[in-house]
């Protein structure tokens, strides 16, 4: 009687005063409440409202959630914390719905087959005013000829309609001539600092723009009229909610899209808590409003921190190393270890900047040369883990060994990227050696050197599937079933923290959400197996039946 009436009074303290409707008591299933470093279940949990107000036995949480309370059955499902997303590009998911995704048809595998899906959509979407024809998830390395499509190509399909072709790493494009003119580029045009644009062997631009060279070009495309940022605003967020996540980020948010999403009209369609890092070559026009507020919430969204890339892509052979790579650069250029795309004294110069403001750092790290530049950027700035800053490096990809010591001095949150194992770890063993492949994302050398790490999509680098996710993490296989790092593989629970609690600490929340523990939003995925249990193998294939969002449903799988 004692443990029951116990039960009640939590219940009262951590929430405010509300009918029964209000109340609902989840039980008939594991739920799994991720709050530990060993895997803890309860038999049924309690919200008020937008919070949980207990978790624990089914007897307890009955007489706290007292008479008329709405009952959840999982009829056999798995309970978690909603899903955290680590790092996507939430603003190209608005987006993508406007294109062509050459991942959403039957697989291409030559540019003959690029090229016959273009000229299929361009058929199916007749051309209009001041509107330009875009096509996502273009990987020349999965191309029989590994090699980009060029302009000419492109504008004998479309000679007067604007066209770009955007790589699958966002670290790169090709653009037909219209394009090309409509941004104001031509022969004369000079390269950007720590941008490519590749030419043909009579010397002419081909089209292709790599890096800030790509800038270039996506600052003159075509806006979408404020209808019809909403009406993909609803669609981008049932993406991520489809997917268990009720937390969202957009990883390098351009001013146009700050505006927008900060919006009045924005924030009331908002449901998805969202995380806007603003890329840091609008850094001055944010420094120079004393008042912008960084870490809180306005209704579901808030700006979290300034995003810095310091190198490319390593599948575009445009990330920045202390080895060279076998195939050399993508203009065939040797000896070739790529290049910084900011230099390391302009990085210093601006995160001291954000750092001095009190803001969060993320910065884009793929080679082990870059990540000694946000090393030494950081070191630069004094920054200690003591301090609680909590600078994230995002991908953190091909990491040393020897740098996991730096990042828990400095107190690094490592935000990996497991899906990379998968899709391009086959084509990263012919530019390095196996040692080298096999620390991609050293998800257990991480956790062993005592840093919280997070995972991520990188959306719409790779899809937003969780768990897939989940399972590139534990099984680390390639498309050709070659193990990447055996020893780094995670085991479920672990992998489930990468997903919870590890990207909840990165962005300060892990007092408001990431655990089903009493306070906490009320933010749930319910799966129809749990992946503590099922095999690896079947990690995968596990489906998500719904997702809550501060105790109220905003997402379920259609019928069976």
């Amino acid at each position: 009687m004692k443990s029951i009436t116990a039960a009640i009074a939590l219940l009262l303290a951590n929430t405010a005063p509300a009918t029964a409707q209000d109340t609902t008591l989840y039980l008939g299933g594991p739920i799994i409440t991720m709050d530990g470093d060993t895997p803890q279940t309860v038999e049924a949990v309690v919200t008020k409202g937008d919070r949980i107000a207990f978790a624990g036995s089914e007897k307890q949480a009955r007489a706290a959630a007292g008479d008329g309370a709405v009952v959840h059955d999982l009829n056999g499902a798995t309970m978690l914390p909603g899903f955290i997303d680590a790092h996507s590009h939430f603003t190209v998911a608005t987006l993508t719905a406007g294109g062509l995704d050459l991942r959403a048809g039957a697989p291409v595998t030559d540019v003959d087959g690029v090229m016959a899906a273009i000229r299929d959509y361009l058929a199916r979407t007749p051309a209009q005013p001041g509107r330009w024809a875009t096509v996502w998830q273009f990987d020349h390395e999965t191309l029989a000829e590994k090699r980009y499509i060029t302009r000419a190509e492109l504008d004998a399909i479309a000679p007067d309609r604007p066209l770009v072709v955007l790589h699958v790493s966002l670290h790169g494009a090709v653009a037909n001539s219209a394009a090309l003119k409509a941004a104001g580029i031509d022969e004369t045009t000079p390269v950007p600092p720590g941008g490519m644009m590749l030419r043909d062997e009579a010397g002419k631009l081909n089209g292709v723009l790599l890096e800030k060279a790509m800038f270039l070009l996506l600052a003159k495309l075509p806006q979408p009229t404020a209808e019809q940022k909403l009406a993909a605003l609803d669609a981008a967020q049932n993406a991520y909610f489809a997917e268990g996540y009720t937390h969202a980020q957009d990883g390098a948010t351009q001013p146009p899209d700050v505006a927008f999403l900060t919006s009045p009209a924005a924030r009331e369609r908002l449901k998805i808590d969202l995380a806007l890092l603003p890329f840091s070559t609008g850094l001055d026009a944010l420094l120079a409003q004393p008042a912008l507020k960084f870490g809180s919430y306005q209704g579901h969204v808030k700006l979290q921190g300034i995003k810095f890339v310091l190198d490319g892509s390593v599948q575009a052979r445009t990330g920045y190393f202390t080895r060279d790579y076998k195939r050399g650069s993508p203009e065939g250029h040797h000896p070739w270890h790529g290049e910084p795309v900011l230099s390391e004294t302009d990085f210093i110069v601006q995160a001291k900047k954000v750092h001095d403001r009190g803001w969060q750092l993320f910065v884009h790290a793929n080679g082990d040369a870059a990540i000694d530049m946000a090393i030494e950027g950081f070191e630069a700035l004094g920054i200690t883990a003591t301090a609680n800053r909590r600078p994230i490096v995002i991908h953190s990809q091909f990491q040393r060994p020897d740098q996991l010591a730096a990042y828990k001095q400095i107190g690094v949150g490592p935000a990996y990227f497991s899906n990379h194992t998968w899709y391009w770890a086959d084509i990263h063993r012919t530019n390095f050696p196996d040692e080298v492949v096999d620390f991609i994302s050293p998800f257990a050398s991480a956790r062993a050197a005592g840093l919280i790490a997070s995972n991520h999509s990188d959306y719409s680098v790779t899809p937003l599937d969780t768990r897939f996710m989940l399972w590139t993490s534990m099984a680390r296989v390639s498309l050709a079933g070659v193990v990447s790092g055996e020893k780094e593989r995670l085991g479920a629970y672990a992998a489930l923290q990468a997903l919870t609690t590890g990207p909840a600490w990165q962005i300060f929340e892990e007092d408001r959400k990431g655990r089903i523990k009493p306070g906490l939003l009320a933010d749930f995925v319910i799966l129809d197996q749990n992946p503590l249990t099922t095999p690896v193998d079947g990690i995968k294939d596990i489906q998500v039946r719904e997702t809550i969002k501060e105790g109220k449903s905003v997402w379920s799988a259609p019928p069976r």
